[in-house]
This record gives C-alpha cells, structure tokens and sequence, in this order.
C-alpha cells in the first residue's frame, strides 16, 4: 500500500443507526451535492451555540479564544460597514451592536414572525464569508509557507478525522488520500484548454467509498458535520452522474418531514450534474466535489504584529476534492472502458495530439502529414489511441 493512502474499514453501523438529519444537515448535503454558492441562501438553521461553535470549529475558529472572537468581531464590523456604505442598509440595534457575533447565526436562522432583521443577518454573514475568504488569501500570500506543506497539514488533519469516522462505526469500506504526482499535474495541463496552475483542483484528494448506495448522502452530511464548512464548497465545481439528492432522500425516509422547510423547494425530477471529463468511460460514475479546506498556520505567525492577526486571521485555506461512491460503483469504475489505465492512455492521445498539431487540425492536410511525420520519427511505443 502506498503511503499516501489510508484505508478505513468499518465493521458496524453505530453511527449510521444514532444520525438524526436535521434541516441544516439537508441543505448543506444539498448544497454540496449541487455546487451551488451559500451567496444564493436566504436562512440558516443553527439555532443554538452549540450548533454555532461546532461550525466555527470547522473554519478552526474557537469562539472561547479571545483573538478569534477579535477575528469574528472584525469580520462582522468589516460586513456591516460595507453594508451600510454600498447599499445603504439601516440595522436594528441589537443587530448592529450585538453583545455576541453568535447572535448574528441566531437571528439568521429565525424564520418567525417578521423577517426583516432574518434577512439582514443572512447579508451580515454572507459578507463575513466573502470578506474573511479574501483576506485569508492575502494571509496566504504574505506569508513564507510552500503549497505543498499547506497541503500536507491539510491532508494530515483529514486523516486524523476519517480515524474518527471509523473509530465511530461509520459503514465504510474505504476512505482513502492520494496527491497529484507533478507529471501529472504537468498531464492536466496540457489537456486543459485554460493552461494555468490554479486551475488543478485536486493536488489533494480523498475517496470514500460506502457500503451501498443509502450510506451516501449520511456520508456527506457527515462530512459537513466534522470535516469541512459546508459554506467553503466551491461553487460549480460538483459532479455528480451517480445518484440525484431527490433519489437519496428515498433512501432516508426519517428526514421527509424537514422537506418544506429546505432553502429551495424539491423538484419533481432532478437531472444529474455530468462531469465534462473526456477521458473517463461512458458509463463512469461517481460524485465529486471541491472544498477549501481550512488549515490554521499559527507556528508561521509567532513574529507577527497582533493587529495582523485581527486584520487577516490565522487560517487559510487549500484546495481538496473529495470523491464518494459506494462499492458496487467502484467495481464498475474499474472494468473494461472504465479501467484507470484507459483512461490514463486516453489523456496522453490527446497531450500527443496537442504537442504534436497544436492549432494544424485547421491548416492544410499536407502540413499535418508532414508534423505527424516528425512526431512518429522520435516517437516510442504506440498507446492504442494513434490515428
């Protein structure tokens, strides 16, 4: 087994048996599922602390420590300010001077009575998510860490914590990490029309495979619950061929009565969201999605300024992709047009064909035949794919 790779393997169902979805569990797994963007919600549903520290907690954030209550508190001001200056909103006081950042969630979350101060705390915090995702890229630019150690935390600490969803009987049978080798990076590149550096997603990436196909969407919402903020999935960056979020909600007929309260009413059909990859076969499914991941750089910071701590925080972020299937759909991933080798040979075709021709596919034929000449003269070993 390489070293990258961690398997999991779970022999009960405890934890499967004491989840109880709630409606934030929904709509996160939702949210996830379908690559929408938290700028389109109009509510939360954390309606106690406990419910708020725990997601902090996933943003690494510790509402009893003093400078991430600074943070917090800095991010709220920075949002109002910003709401007050451009759009010219005016907030009641208790809103405006609240004696707890946490009572912005509250209010966010109470859908009762009049709604004005509801949607306004909504606006509060999605500005606190956009100002606090910019300025941890700032932090992250200022400061003389490599990507490759970012990712190395950010991979350790998932570690730690699918150690946890074992440890809490959760029905896996694997839940595994790998990183992107530079020839591959360097392969994907190449591939891609948009050749830049920031648009490889996953250098960092995690499989997880259930049991069966009912164990998906608990699997996601555990996630949610203990390993990323729902709220950092990046928007249009899921797929997902493999099952709908309609279809696995008939798998977990407990949660049927949360349905009416859901961000966005269900659908009666929902289509699935295809994955544009050419190289994988035709019948290769699977649900993915890309999360930035959260990853505390405190022992970077010791000769900071303590007023840069309040201005750009302590966390940034790395990109991960996390794949989920269940098992009989990784078996089938991986027979005939669907074989990781295939797909592999499919990708150098077209890295051939682009080093090779480059724009000629529109020059004239004696031009191309005179390029493919030279390519075949230094080549080595057909792949199967040549023209």
């Amino acid at each position: 087994m390489r070293p990258d790779i961690l398997t999991v393997d779970c022999s009960t169902h405890a934890a499967l048996e004491r989840m109880e979805l709630d409606l934030q569990d929904l709509d996160a797994a939702r949210l996830v599922l379908q690559g929408d963007s938290i700028i389109d919600w109009h509510k939360l549903d954390l309606d106690t602390y406990e419910k708020i520290d725990r997601y902090l907690a996933l943003h690494m954030l510790d509402s009893r420590d003093p400078l991430d209550r600074e943070r917090l508190r800095f991010l709220f001001n920075e949002a109002v300010n910003y709401l007050e200056e451009n759009h010219k909103l005016a907030f009641p006081h208790d809103l405006r001077n609240p004696s707890d950042v946490r009572d912005v969630f509250l209010a966010a979350s109470n859908t009762t009575g009049f709604r004005r101060t509801q949607i306004l705390a909504c606006a509060i915090l999605k500005l606190m998510h956009v100002i606090n995702h910019m300025e941890a890229a700032d932090l992250k630019f200022q400061t003389s860490v490599s990507e490759a150690h970012l990712i190395e935390l950010a991979e350790r600490r998932i570690v730690e914590l699918a150690d946890s969803m074992r440890q809490q009987g959760f029905p896996l049978l694997a839940f595994y990490g790998s990183r992107k080798t530079r020839s591959s990076v360097i392969t994907k590149l190449l591939v891609k029309t948009e050749s830049h550096a920031t648009t490889i997603f996953d250098k960092l990436r995690f499989r997880i495979i259930t049991e069966n196909s009912a164990q998906i969407l608990p699997a996601v919402v555990w996630l949610t619950r203990h390993v990323f903020p729902f709220n950092y999935v990046i928007p249009g960056q899921s797929h997902n061929n493999l099952r709908s979020f309609l279809d696995m909600l008939s798998d977990n007929p407990q949660a049927h009565h949360l349905l009416p309260g859901l961000q966005f009413p269900m659908p009666d059909s929902e289509p699935l969201l295809q994955e544009p990859n050419p190289f994988s076969g035709a019948s290769y499914q699977m649900i993915n999605f890309i999360v930035d991941f959260p990853v505390r750089i405190d022992s970077f910071l010791e000769d900071r300024d303590p007023v840069q701590h309040l201005l750009l925080g302590r966390v940034v972020y790395v990109m991960v992709e996390f794949q989920i299937l269940d098992a009989a759909t990784a078996e089938a991933n991986e027979k005939g047009e669907n074989a990781h080798a295939l797909y592999k040979a499919r990708q150098r075709h077209i890295v051939a064909k682009r080093l090779r021709r480059g724009g000629l596919e529109r020059a004239r034929p004696r031009d191309r035949k005179a390029v493919d000449a030279a390519w075949r003269a230094g080549a080595g070993p057909r792949d199967g794919f040549e023209e």
